[in-house]
């Protein structure tokens, strides 16, 4: 073999040799930062979870429901559970590789087991996430097998660890609270924003007009949806040792690490389809618990029918194109795509007519 060929060899062993290592290394942060996101019992702030029996473990083969939660511990005392401020259900189907995001109104009245009729909201404090999967999974009719819970300061970081999202915020917003000595202040202007991770709280935690929570969840989902897709990109796949460090602290989960990694390659193929919340307006009927008003629901069996109805919409075939162009829908894009934007924006301007 010639000199030349040698150093030609020897230059690229020497690359695969660094490729190798830097491979190696990557895996191993990012799997010893999944693995802490799946916290000790000494280490986890639900000292109170509940023995509710959980769904069974997913097999990866069938639909996956993922409860995330987003808690404000603001106030709290050490050992002191909060309520969950935001409930969404993250569910996808690992056939059609399409996902539903499901926001629960926090105000809804249900059965909490063991603890009788309370807002929904209460089941996470009265005994962690194990009741509150249990209960989600009463109310909406499917099993739960995951929940994710982050607080305020593991969504800042998390929206800063992957540099911020662009996003258009539909309207001015602004409120201020003396109460926590106006750190979560909301001061917003309509337009398109680069949202870091505080102004991004603030819009995702607004809810002080006419609509309240009902366009709340509605800006939760749309965001959520942003931040999926920022994720998916190959920019923020090779920053996700980083990202994950920097939330580490804050977020807590059930998954163990041969489900994220499941997970993980199921979510980087997948789209989100049906955005909705819980429970539709049309189920909706104005109660009253203790003196304050609450959301309750006029059929039960109707609100889990329409869960279904929904995870129908996103398993359903795409449409063979008639016209010979070619231009089906199997993607997930184009029609299909537009049909989910224009029914979410219709079932949108229902809410705000039917809540005016």
């Amino acid at each position: 073999m010639s000199k030349r060929a040698k150093w030609i060899t020897g230059s690229i062993i020497a690359v695969l040799a660094i490729v190798l290592i830097f491979v190696g290394i990557y895996t191993y942060r990012v799997y010893h930062s999944l693995d802490n996101l799946n916290k000790k019992p000494e280490d986890s702030i639900f000292t109170n979870n509940s023995k509710e029996e959980v769904a069974p473990k997913w097999t990866g083969t069938e639909r996956v429901n993922i409860l995330l939660m987003g808690g404000d511990s603001r106030g709290m005392q050490k050992n002191e559970v909060p309520r969950s401020d935001s409930l969404i259900v993250a569910s996808v189907d690992p056939v059609t590789k399409k996902g539903t995001l499901l926001s629960i109104l926090r105000d809804t009245y249900v059965d909490i087991p063991g603890h009788g009729k309370e807002r929904i909201n209460a089941a996470l404090a009265y005994g962690g996430p194990n009741l509150a999967m249990k209960t989600v999974s009463d109310l909406l009719g499917v099993p739960i097998q995951y929940y994710v819970y982050v607080d305020f300061k593991g969504f800042i970081a998390l929206i800063d660890a992957i540099d911020g999202i662009d996003f258009y915020v539909e309207k001015d917003m602004k409120y201020s609270s003396k109460a926590d000595k106006h750190e979560y202040d909301i001061d917003l202007k309509k337009g398109m924003q680069h949202l870091d991770g505080k102004s991004a709280l603030q819009y995702v935690r607004f809810r002080h007009d006419a609509m309240s929570d009902f366009t709340r969840t509605e800006r939760q989902r749309e965001f959520l949806k942003a931040v999926a897709s920022k994720m998916q990109t190959t920019w923020s796949i090779m920053k996700l040792p980083d990202i994950l460090e920097k939330v580490n602290p804050f977020i807590e989960t059930n998954l163990n690490i041969d489900d994220m990694w499941k997970l993980a390659a199921l979510g980087y193929d997948s789209q989100i389809g049906s955005s909705e919340q819980i429970p539709p307006m049309k189920l909706i009927s104005e109660d009253n618990a203790g003196g304050a008003a609450v959301i309750g629901i006029k059929n039960e069996q109707a609100l889990k029918d329409f869960v279904q109805e929904t995870f129908t919409k996103d398993t359903a075939p795409p449409a063979t194109p008639t016209d010979g162009t070619g231009t089906g829908t199997g993607s997930g894009t184009g029609t299909d795509q537009t049909k989910t934007d224009s029914n979410s924006s219709n079932q949108s301007n229902s809410t705000s007519s039917t809540s005016k």
